[in-house]
């Protein structure tokens, strides 16, 4: 799961965005086309070619990828419960036991404004990261260790989307992503902490390992 802190961009923010120029993200060809693109063609277009991608990989590795089954929008309390664990405002998961994906609709429209379109393009992969975890049976000993990952597969995953032209990049979009890395990350760097995500800095770092080494690195 994410849970950003809806803070802006940190000082050293520029720093790693520097080191991580043309990690930009912005929407498929096709919407650039037809003008503005908006949050809903954001979203399907985050988890189509998400899932096409790791549809790909898996039959590289001579395996069957498994969509998963449904992709759920809620608002504020009302969302879908995960077992005994509700679903909680301004948060998206991935729910292994219905081997599903739902999302605060309110909440990541309000960063899609705040921040950019970058923020769904690297929430989205990033909770499909935890459905292919769950698909390939990786294990964790900390749940911090299970975010990084996720993030790094989201690095991963949008860069081959660039590299192979799904998506294009244009100025601006490594800020916008990297603002919602930054966001998102927790402010101390408490592995033993059951709910850890990993703070701004780590999190950038394992984006950037998945986009500069692709998922096999992650």
């Amino acid at each position: 799961m994410i849970l950003p802190k809806l803070t802006r961009l940190s000082a050293g923010l520029a720093v790693v965005a520097a080191l991580a120029a043309g990690c930009g993200l912005v929407r498929p060809p096709s919407m650039d086309r037809r003008g503005a693109d908006t949050f809903e063609d954001d979203l399907v277009a985050a988890r189509t070619l998400t899932e096409q991608f790791w549809s790909q990989q898996f039959q590289q590795l001579g395996r069957t990828y498994r969509p998963i089954s449904d992709f759920i929008p809620y608002s504020g309390d009302a969302g879908p419960s995960c077992g005994d664990q509700p679903a909680v405002p301004n948060n998206a998961f991935y729910c292994p036991l219905g081997h599903f994906i739902a999302f605060d609709q309110d909440w990541m429209e309000g960063l899609w404004n705040e921040m950019g379109d970058a923020s769904v393009y690297f929430i989205i992969p990033h909770e499909f990261g935890h459905s292919v975890q769950a698909q390939l049976g990786t294990a964790f000993s900390l749940n911090i260790e299970s975010e990084l990952q996720a993030d790094c597969y989201a690095g991963g995953t949008l860069s081959a989307l660039v590299g192979s032209g799904a998506l294009t990049t244009e100025e601006g979009d490594e800020n916008e992503l990297f603002a919602s890395l930054a966001a998102a990350g927790d402010p101390t760097d408490d592995w033993l902490d059951p709910a850890a995500h990993g703070t701004a800095e780590q999190r950038q770092a394992s984006y950037v390992q998945g986009y500069e080494g692709g998922v096999g690195a992650c």
